[in-house]
């Protein structure tokens, strides 16, 4: 199980840091990610890190999010920084304990996804 947190409101180049705790064994040998869906719009990919700390991350999001993890709490964090109203969406993680690097990016090759978790950024 995923469980996500850390959404709020927050003013146009704020920052906010998201978190995702997973529960059950074997936590640092998966892929995790973070997707988001604003309204209206389909699922998009933000920031994935494989369990050799490899990370990658959507164009829009470059430079401005990072994405860490911490094996020995097993949780995932997304940090955002220079936030603007176009990062508006649920924010969602992913784990995979089998993805292939060419399919980190594809939400329907993650198997476990947490509840969600909203982030609103005003003008």
């Amino acid at each position: 199980q995923l469980q996500a947190s850390g959404g709020g409101l927050v003013r146009s180049g704020g920052s906010l840091r998201l978190s995702c705790a997973a529960s059950g064994s074997g936590f640092s040998r998966y892929t995790l990610a973070w997707f988001r869906q604003a309204p209206g719009n389909d699922r998009e990919f933000v920031a994935a890190i494989r369990y050799n700390g490899h990370t990658y991350y959507a164009d829009s999001v470059k430079g401005r999010f990072a994405i860490s993890r911490d094996n020995a709490k097993s949780t995932v964090y997304l940090q955002m920084d220079s936030l603007n109203p176009e990062d508006t969406a649920i924010y969602y993680c992913a784990a995979d304990s089998s993805l292939i690097l060419s399919s980190i990016g594809l939400g329907e090759q993650y198997t476990y996804w947490g509840q969600g978790t909203l982030v609103t950024v005003s003008s």
